[in-house]
This record gives structure tokens, C-alpha cells and sequence, in this order.
């Protein structure tokens, strides 16, 4: 009689034969490489802050009527260079109360008969209601749509608020800054893409290449920096015809201050170019049949993506820089444009920053805290562009 033996095929208890729970599926954590970059920046809170801040600023150059109080060039002579008007929550009521109204006081104009010098002197009596969404100058917002809603400015548009003061032909500052927002800012978009396209495809091309055409391609470069810049923008700038309108003098302005802002990248791509095209990735994507076209655009050019955004966002205020000291020489855009270059241009001389201080404060401090503002966010957009480097 044969013996059975029975085996118990039950599994032993432990984590090693612990039968898997199939019945929730496992998720995986996996974070693409933009979701790391956007990761890594957002951790930056002055990058965040400042890439706010351009937002904001496109933003304004982009509604600059509508955000405007007034018209630009609407001018008033009997408030030259009048001081900026404070803005206040509360009016006094005839009972003494205090009762919310935003409103700002008016003027009282005095004359030095031995010096001819204008003086003015808040009156308190004079209260000039301000409200949101108001009726005011008619305009034209992006040159298509007929409107005459302003985001705030006063309730009746024949009274006065000057927030920021006014020139010397009585014209509002604030309404004059916002308007130069979308030339300033607009410039140097234009101007840094030329910039860009030109120095990425040259020093790409040259250090690829290399042979006789990184010969060719850097002797342009040289001879382009060897070049004296101010005196070479002073003879182009007189060179424009003065019956050209001052679009075609604008787009003129940018052409000349990109054509001199390529180089220095030309020649930073073609460095890492020389360095990368015999890496190794490089050889295997060649031995593997892609064309040069593929090795230039999806091999080497994604490695240099940190440095071309550091370039880039440093670019960005050299830009709005140049334009502003070329129209404070006179030799930029000239009126009746409205840039913060032109603003400057008003401020030129010691009586005017004297009597009116307003007219270099602000216009300096909007290129000031926009090159900060972009030099913090390129520093922030270079580290998140490397988002494995510790």
C-alpha cells in the first residue's frame, strides 16, 4: 500500500510571501522636467516677486489708455510743473466728521511778481472726488476700439489731479509714465529677440561648423565690436530722415540698438558649441543617423538653455538702458512719443530738478526698479533651468 504524503501549500506568514493588495492601483510620483524647473523657481520668492513685477509692467504698456487718467499730451499751462497731489481716504464734512471719500485737494497758484516764479499752495477747501471706472478723454485703446472709460481718475473731467505732478507744459506725469511703459518695455522685447536670433544662429553655426565659416562669422564679430558705440548711434540717429513718423523712427531706434547687443552671445554659443559637439551624446545621436539639423536644435542647444535665459533676462535691461540714455542724449525717440527716455529728457538741466524733482524721480525710478527686477528674475529663471544641479 503506497503512502500518501500531504503537503500544506498554504504561504508562510512574513513579508516575503505577503500576497500584494491588487486592489488600489499603485501610483508612481513622476515629475517632468519643467514641472522640476517650476518647482525650483517658485521656491525663489525674489524670482517670483520680480517675474510679478514684468508681468505687471507688459500689463500696463499693454492697457496704457485705459489704466492712463488722462491723455498724454493733454496739457494744461496754467499748472506747470505743479506738485503731485496727495491722494486721501477721508473728507472733513462741514460738521467737522470724518467721512470716506477718496478724493485729492486742489490748487491755489501764486505768482512772485520780482522772480515770476509759480508757487502752489494746497487748498483744503478745494476737494476733487476720485472714483473707478469713470467717463473721461476719449481714446482709442490699441488704435481699434472708440472708448472713453478711464480705470480711475476724478468724477467730473474738468477738475485736476496730478498724483505724480505735472511738466512744464502742465501735462500729467503719471498719465505720461504709463504711456512710456509700452515703449520702454516694447523696445527691449524687440530689440533682445533680434539679439537672440541673430547671436543663437551665428555663434551656433560657428561652432558647429567651425573651419572657414567660424572664421567669417568671427570676424563680423569683431569688426562690429570694435566699433565705437555712441559715436556710431550718433550718426545713425542723425541719418534718419526727419519726415520719417515716429513709428518708423521707433522700429529704426530698435533695429539700431539690437544690431550691437548679438555679439556677445554669438560668441558665448559658439564657445559651448566648440565644447559640446564631441561629447558623447553627440557622437551616439550622430552614429545614429540624425541630421545635423536635429544635432544643432534637439542635442546641443537644449544644454545651453540656463545660460541663454541668464543672457537673455540680462539682455532685457541693457536694452531698455540703451534706449533711455539714447533718447536723454537727444538722439533716440523724440517727441511726440512718449518713452521714459523722452521723460528724462525734461529733466536735463539743475532748475528743473530743482522746482521739480518729480520729473527725474519717477521716470528714474520705473528703469531702476525694472533692470532689478528683470536681474532677479533672470537669476532665479538661470537656476530653475537646472533643476537636477543641487
Amino acid at each position: 500500500m503506497t503512502d500518501h504524503v500531504f503537503i500544506d501549500e498554504a504561504p508562510e506568514a512574513g513579508p516575503a510571501t505577503t500576497a500584494l493588495n491588487t486592489g488600489k492601483p499603485v501610483q508612481t510620483a513622476v515629475a517632468g522636467p519643467w514641472q522640476l524647473v517650476w518647482a525650483k523657481f517658485s521656491r525663489n520668492k525674489v524670482a517670483v516677486a520680480s517675474g510679478v513685477i514684468i508681468l505687471m509692467l507688459f500689463l500696463v504698456g499693454l492697457f496704457a489708455e485705459f489704466l492712463a487718467p488722462t491723455l498724454p499730451d493733454m496739457s494744461r499751462p496754467q499748472f506747470t510743473n505743479a506738485p503731485p497731489q496727495e491722494l486721501r481716504l477721508f473728507a472733513t464734512q462741514a460738521d467737522g466728521s470724518q467721512q470716506f471719500q477718496l478724493h485729492v485737494t486742489g490748487y491755489t497758484m501764486s505768482v512772485d511778481l520780482a522772480s515770476l516764479r509759480r508757487s502752489y499752495v494746497i487748498d483744503e477747501n478745494q476737494v476733487v472726488p476720485v472714483g473707478f471706472l469713470v467717463k473721461g478723454a476719449p481714446y482709442k485703446l490699441w488704435g481699434l476700439f472708440a472708448l472713453d472709460t478711464h480705470l480711475f481718475g476724478p468724477l467730473n473731467p474738468g477738475d485736476t489731479m496730478y498724483l505724480l505732478g505735472t511738466d512744464k507744459l502742465g501735462r500729467d506725469l503719471l498719465s505720461r509714465l504709463i504711456h512710456g511703459t509700452r515703449i520702454s518695455m516694447s523696445i527691449g522685447l524687440i530689440g533682445v529677440g533680434i539679439s537672440l536670433l541673430l547671436g543663437v544662429a551665428l555663434g551656433a553655426v560657428s561652432g558647429f561648423y567651425g573651419g572657414w565659416v567660424d572664421m567669417v562669422v568671427q570676424r563680423i564679430i569683431e569688426v562690429i565690436s570694435s566699433m565705437p558705440t555712441i559715436p556710431l548711434w550718433l550718426g545713425l540717429a542723425a541719418a534718419i530722415p526727419l519726415t520719417w513718423s515716429p513709428l518708423s523712427v521707433y522700429f529704426i531706434i530698435t533695429l539700431i540698438v539690437s544690431l550691437f547687443g548679438w555679439t556677445g552671445l554669438a560668441r558665448e554659443v559658439r564657445g559651448r558649441f566648440f565644447a559640446l559637439r564631441s561629447e558623447d551624446f553627440v557622437t551616439a545621436a550622430r552614429l545614429d543617423g540624425s541630421s545635423e539639423r536635429r544635432l544643432i536644435f534637439r542635442h546641443i542647444l537644449p544644454s545651453l538653455t540656463s545660460h541663454i535665459l541668464a543672457v537673455v533676462t540680462l539682455a532685457l535691461p541693457t536694452m531698455i538702458v540703451a534706449e533711455t540714455a539714447l533718447s536723454f542724449l537727444g538722439i533716440g525717440l523724440k517727441a511726440p512719443i512718449v518713452s521714459w527716455g523722452v521723460l528724462l529728457q525734461e529733466a536735463q538741466n539743475v532748475r528743473t530738478i530743482a522746482n521739480a524733482p518729480w520729473l527725474l524721480i519717477w521716470p528714474s525710478g520705473a528703469v531702476v526698479l525694472t533692470v532689478l527686477a528683470y536681474n532677479f528674475l533672470g537669476d532665479g529663471l538661470r537656476d530653475a533651468a537646472d533643476p537636477y544641479e543641487s
